[in-house]
């Protein structure tokens, strides 16, 4: 089973929780509509990688906050990237066809290292660099729906067991990768650094 590190321990999630377009400016730049409620998606186990793999040119990246849930509560804060496959994307949201293949193929999920988190969620943000070049940024208020309302969302149809992460959405500047570029995520709290991830692109 894939595993995900959590402080000096391994955790297994059963599933990955993603909540698509929650920043509006990057609801935008795809030309997508503002929902009407909560966009969420599953990327399943297999989907889990600690690896950056380089997939197509028409995959993209897609930085997030994502937080590891234990007792129905945020437990711990990592940085991930999930990947799209953006061209089979616009053709099932074409057809009004599930993403799967587009979103939650193996390797799709990939995510840094988690530290322990109980301090308060509205003084987080992120940063995300690609060949040391600041691509992402977002702060809890640019959120739509803020994570005690994904939580509350997620439960009132699908159990978060121990675990099990939720990626958060994504703001603007997502974009295609190729094979060698040097990718760091930064979660910031109170503006200092809670957890930083590292991956350097590599070929299946």
């Amino acid at each position: 089973m894939k595993t995900i590190k959590f402080e000096n321990k391994e955790i297994t999630p059963s599933k990955i929780v993603c909540i698509g377009r929650n920043y509006v400016e990057h609801i935008y730049e795809l030309g997508n509509e503002i929902p009407e409620s909560m966009v969420v998606f599953n990327k399943p186990h297999s989907a889990l990688s600690k690896e950056l793999y380089y997939f197509s040119e028409e995959t993209r990246f897609e930085g997030e906050i994502c937080f590891l849930i234990e007792s129905k509560q945020i437990a711990g804060i990592g940085f991930g990237l999930d990947l799209t496959k953006a061209d089979i994307q616009n053709k099932m949201k074409e057809k009004g066809l599930p993403w799967e293949r587009a979103k939650a193929f193996d390797g799709s999920a990939v995510l840094g290292h988690f530290v322990e988190f109980r301090g308060d969620v509205k003084q987080l943000r992120f940063e995300l660099f690609i060949n040391n070049e600041l691509r992402q940024e977002a702060t809890y208020d640019l959120m739509i729906y803020k994570p005690d309302v994904m939580i509350e969302e997620i439960e009132s149809f699908m159990s978060l067991e121990d675990g099990d992460v939720i990626m958060s959405g994504t703001p603007k500047g997502v974009g295609n990768y190729k094979v060698g570029d040097v990718f760091k995520g930064v979660v910031y709290y109170k503006n200092e650094v809670l957890v930083e991830s590292f991956w350097r692109v590599k070929t299946l």
